[in-house]
């Protein structure tokens, strides 16, 4: 079981908040359903592609998610019986606007709905501190006429209770790991203890023989998470690059260049959002930042590129 400190945004470790939960939904969407919604998953055609909905979803939310705490993905699915279904996943990563949390599920789930006159999927991963945060519905009325919308919801705060966890730490599905870095961040206060879930969960992988190229993806989704001081965080590499040449696996190559290709990306998308206030002014940074720092470094130079001679922000990204 991990300890359970409550932990503070002003402590020295510092964690990323929605980026990596939306790649980890992009790529390991049928592993999250299955550990934590896994009736919802049960119901799927997974012999079907599943594709992502994120221009559909840009429609409906526009601008108004700049410098959320919060992460969202639409994805089309088939169901077992043949029918087409798309699914909202909603994770809710501070819990900073919790008020308006039920209600932001609910105007979403209408307006795509209203748009696209689709069948619409809302589920709510709440991966905030507040363990008496637990929304499961939206409702309003007066004078006889009434909303009421219900939605599936997993706290993941919960898997910090001893069978739980232990089922987590025992699970052979990849999006455990996932999930157990988040709350180790969510729990933990202390920067060396959570350097030491960091190796633990690192070491996992390599435990269980996963592949390289999954040993990349899941160790790029765990280091985005999991924020360690610089001092920490040289201490952690050494400690890992250590035990790699204790277990003969030619990683560590691996590992250095995902860095380096993330810094670089990061360089590239601060460079084109810095130019883009520049030109166009914060409001249309902010209308424009989650598709720029989403973006490969192919996307983002194309992007810089059609700055020179754009005279509307639109004409960039269309």
């Amino acid at each position: 079981m991990v300890s359970t400190h409550t932990h503070s945004s002003s402590g020295s470790a510092k964690s990323d908040q929605d980026s990596p939960w939306k790649e980890a939904l992009e790529r390991f969407f049928p592993e999250f359903l299955a550990l934590l919604f896994p009736a919802i998953h049960a119901e799927i055609d997974w012999s079907a592609p599943y594709r992502s909905l994120d221009s559909e979803l840009q429609q409906i939310t526009g601008d108004a998610d700049s410098g959320r705490r919060y992460a969202d993905k639409l994805l089309d699915v088939r169901t077992r019986d043949g029918r087409e279904t798309w699914v909202l996943v909603h994770v809710e990563v501070q819990g900073d606007a919790q008020a308006v949390f039920p209600q932001r599920m609910f105007q979403y789930n209408y307006r795509i709905r209203d748009r696209y006159d689709r069948s619409v999927v809302s589920l709510a991963v709440l991966s905030d501190s507040n363990r008496q945060f637990r929304p499961v519905c939206y409702a309003d009325g007066r004078w006889g006429c009434r909303i009421l919308f219900e939605f599936p919801m997993v706290k993941l705060l919960d898997y910090t209770e001893p069978e739980r966890w232990a089922a987590l730490e025992a699970s052979d599905n990849v999006f455990a790991l996932v999930v157990m870095a988040q709350v180790h961040v969510k729990v933990t206060d202390d920067a060396e203890l959570l350097k030491g879930w960091k190796f633990r969960l690192i070491r996992l992988m390599y435990e269980r023989g996963y592949g390289r190229a999954l040993i990349l993806e899941l160790f790029r989704l765990i280091d985005w998470m999991i924020r360690l001081p610089a001092g920490l965080e040289e201490n952690f590499r050494q400690q890992l690059y250590a035990y790699e040449e204790q277990q003969r696996m030619p990683y560590v190559t691996t590992v250095e260049q995902a860095g380096i290709e993330k810094g670089v990306k990061q360089g590239e998308a601060i460079m084109l959002l810095t130019l883009l206030q520049e030109k166009f002014g914060p409001d249309t940074v902010d209308a424009y930042r989650e598709r720029i720092t989403a973006a490969e470094p192919e996307q983002l130079l194309q992007w810089s590129k059609r700055l020179l001679s754009a005279e509307t922000a639109e004409t960039i990204f269309h």
